[in-house]
């Protein structure tokens, strides 16, 4: 094939010189999609079951945008989030069972939302790369995200006690007795609860004593004394509407005890790029419209060895947009165009909610709030030698000056933190030095190719860092962001809904009195 062909055209030579009736005779489904370039649908991804009211396809009817930003601002409030966005580049390495990525994830210091990508969470062989994706890590990593997540303490515990008061005059009657443990995050001000609905429970235990022994008399032989089971009648009444002990879910209410309080709201992979994104569980609620889009802009131009995957979604009244990538590598000149190009195509082709008539966002740019995270694989435009010096001086404005990301213009308009620690790759396995020390192995120039950027108004960067996990040959690398969103205020939304008496005359809807027929 020649490889000059722009990848329309070798996909169209591709679909002509293959019949796809014969590749569905001896390929399942999913390899002929990847070769084929058929994306997935935007609802097809994973996420935890839970027996809540959340929907994540339930498109928001609270508040449909209005142009009229003056009228908007009757009715909206902002809160702010916090956001920990994560990448790293595994390398195909398998990561044990107990690994520990608190650091990583800076579980000191709670966020509200949790986005984690990764590249190369599965070997870049011909297998995987052509034929189905090799998911038997995911469960791996998600198992090991929810562990270290679930150490994170509790920001605002608070019990709520509904038994019946002292004085009922004061209170209104409560039907249900609900023992409820609230797990708040900062930002919510309702009380979200994991709640047992049972009824009210009523025993009703009788004692009976059928002769005093009370006396000193009495106790000074145990002669003239019954058996104990003539003395004491137990008789516990049970009424049949509250036979509780027979019918209580144990299982059920230890499964709603042991909830974690970090959920699953989305899990993607496309061959070797793979992000889950994790939220508080009383959060999850304000969240909808997940949608994911996958593209591939690796071998034949659209295969998904390198590529991106993005999730978009609503939180409270705001759009956002998380993008995790893993473009070209290379450090020849075109390499650096190549990467230019990923970044172009990855704009172009990311779509979602194309089958909605909702105003919702369809494009990348199309969200207020977005975050592009992974192995973007820049280089510097610097020797190995001159690379290694200016590491050995901690001197990153001057790596920087020499960095790639920010050349061709892919990026404008984009914010990335301070970079103040050295570059994330390429590492010898299991090893703090850099890969290339022995001229006869070969050389990596080291560079920062795991980056986190954000575009858009009312983000403030919090922290950005890298972290001394050994894994593979990249370092990870994390980033804290506190996030405007947008809230429907109930309270002004009702006072704009609010009429005064003043303003219903103004405006002539109360018709004028009627005179009297008697005068």
């Amino acid at each position: 094939m020649n490889h000059n062909l722009s990848p329309q055209l070798q996909r169209s030579w591709f679909e002509k010189c293959v019949d796809c009736t014969c590749l569905e005779l001896f390929w399942p489904n999913p390899v002929i999609n990847k070769l084929l370039n058929i994306s997935s649908k935007s609802t097809d991804f994973s996420a935890d079951s839970d027996d809540s009211v959340y929907n994540p396809l339930r498109a928001e009817s609270l508040l449909r945008r209005q142009k009229s930003e003056t009228l908007r601002a009757q009715f909206i409030d902002t809160k702010e989030l916090r956001v920990s966005v994560n990448t790293w580049n595994l390398g195909g390495e398998v990561p044990p069972e107990d690994l520990d990525i608190s650091e990583w994830l800076d579980t000191d210091h709670p966020a509200d939302v949790y986005v984690i990508g990764f590249q190369e969470i599965i070997p870049l062989n011909a297998g995987n790369i052509f034929g189905t994706d090799d998911t038997r890590p995911i469960p791996i990593w998600e198992n090991i995200i929810r562990a270290n997540l679930n150490k994170i303490q509790p920001v605002n515990t608070k019990f709520k006690c509904f038994s019946d008061p002292p004085s009922p005059s004061r209170f209104k009657d409560t039907p249900n007795i609900e023992d409820e443990v609230v797990l708040e995050s900062d930002i919510d001000s309702e009380q979200q609860s994991c709640t047992f609905n049972d009824s009210a429970l009523t025993i009703n235990s009788e004692v009976k004593v059928e002769e005093s022994v009370n006396s000193y008399k009495n106790s000074k032989s145990f002669e003239n004394f019954l058996p104990l089971e003539s003395y004491l009648k137990v008789d516990n009444k049970v009424k049949p509407e509250v036979n509780w002990l027979e019918k209580i879910d144990l299982d059920d209410i230890m499964y709603r005890k042991r909830k974690s309080q970090y959920v699953r709201i989305v899990s993607k992979q496309m061959v070797g790029v793979f992000i889950t994104i994790w939220v508080r569980r009383s959060f999850r609620k304000h969240i909808q419209n997940v949608r994911v889009s996958t593209v591939g802009v690796g071998a034949m131009g659209y295969l998904g060895n390198k590529g991106s995957v993005s999730v978009s979604m609503s939180i409270y009244q705001t759009h956002f947009c998380f993008i995790c990538t893993h473009l070209t590598s290379g450090e020849r000149e075109v390499d650096i165009i190549k990467r230019n190009t990923d970044v172009n195509e990855i704009y172009k082709r990311t779509h979602f909610n194309l089958e909605s008539n909702a105003a919702l966002p369809r494009s990348i740019k199309d969200h207020e709030r977005i975050i592009w995270l992974g192995d973007l694989n820049y280089r510097f435009d610097l020797s190995y030698e001159e690379t290694c010096e200016l590491i050995s001086q901690k001197a990153w404005s001057k790596l920087l000056e020499s960095d790639q990301l920010w050349k061709g213009g892919s990026f404008d308009g984009w914010t990335e933190g301070t970079l103040n620690f050295p570059p994330t790759y390429k590492y010898e396995l299991n090893s703090d030095e850099y890969y290339g020390s022995d001229p006869k192995v070969g050389r990596r120039t080291p560079a920062w190719c795991d980056r986190i950027l954000s575009y858009g108004k009312g983000i403030r960067q919090l922290s950005y860092q890298r972290t001394e996990d050994r894994l593979s040959d990249h370092r990870p690398v994390s980033a804290s962001y506190m996030i405007e969103v947008e809230v429907v205020s109930l309270r002004k939304l009702q006072k704009a809904l609010t009429f005064t008496d003043a303003e219903i005359e103004n405006y002539g809807i109360i018709a004028p009195d009627a005179p009297d027929p008697g005068r």
